[in-house]
């Protein structure tokens, strides 16, 4: 088994291969590891984004938290307990920095970074005794399965229904020239970061063994979430394609 080290960014969300992921970093630990990052070569800036099962994204003692009298939580273990590997879920996805962007401040130095979700892993092992969290990663293939091409026909036609179903829901118009790709493994991640769901189940999703395997799990989400929505008079306005800033 071929493994890597990378630089572990944990997050309170789930990345997808072929996602945005726009970060606002601010921790010493992360900006630590963005300016590591910023001095390899541009095609090199890679760093591992995995999910949190049991932990906080903000350290106690980062800038916007709420209460200023908690105990301070410094270095690169803070808010995630004393096995990390046990705060994190087992599966997340390599993001390339193709931005990061130096901004300083009265105070101090923090960086706006835009990422693109690549590849997903299975994290092995986490190192703590840098300045920030590092991980070995084992890289996951991304097999098609058996029956893609069906299945992504069907989860396109329960994603529109969905998105008409939500938009009503709202009481928001849904933009029609909106285009789904054809790829199944594309289409795939575009449904699983665009629903509205909660971490678990986004995470399952991103751990599916396959294609097929994940457009199945869709496809039945998709159907639940429609019928619950068309019984819901109204739900709070959720934007399908934007995804929110991290305030690490």
């Amino acid at each position: 088994m071929t493994s890597v080290r990378l630089p572990l960014f944990p997050l309170n969300s789930v990345l997808f291969p072929g996602l945005v992921l726009p970060l606002n970093v601010f921790e010493a630990r992360y900006r630590a590891m963005m300016r590591d990052l910023s001095a390899v070569p541009e095609d090199d800036r890679r760093f591992a984004v995995i999910a949190i099962r049991d932990g906080r994204e903000v350290a106690a003692t980062a800038q916007g938290m709420p209460d200023a009298t908690l105990p301070s939580a410094e270095g690169p273990t803070a808010g995630f307990g004393d096995d990390p590997m046990q705060a994190f879920h087992a599966v997340g996805c390599i993001a390339d920095a193709a931005t990061i962007r130096e901004k300083s401040s009265d105070d101090d130095t923090g960086y706006e970074v835009l990422a693109t979700g690549t590849t997903r892993f299975r994290l092995l092992s986490v190192d703590t005794s840098g300045p920030y969290l590092t991980g070995e990663l084992e890289e996951l293939e991304d097999g098609d399965g058996e029956g893609a091409g069906a299945l992504a026909s069907g989860v396109v036609r329960a994603f529109r229904t969905y998105q008409k179903r939500l938009a009503w829901a709202n009481e928001r118009t849904l933009s029609s020239g909106q285009d789904l790709p054809a790829d199944p493994s594309v289409l795939s991640y575009l449904v699983a970061a665009a629903a509205v769901l909660d971490v678990p189940a986004k995470q399952r999703l991103l751990e599916a063994p396959d294609t097929a395997s994940r457009l199945g799990q869709e496809l039945k989400l998709l159907r639940q979430e429609s019928a619950l929505l068309g019984k819901l008079p109204s739900l709070p306005a959720v934007d399908l394609t934007r995804q929110p800033t991290s305030p690490n």
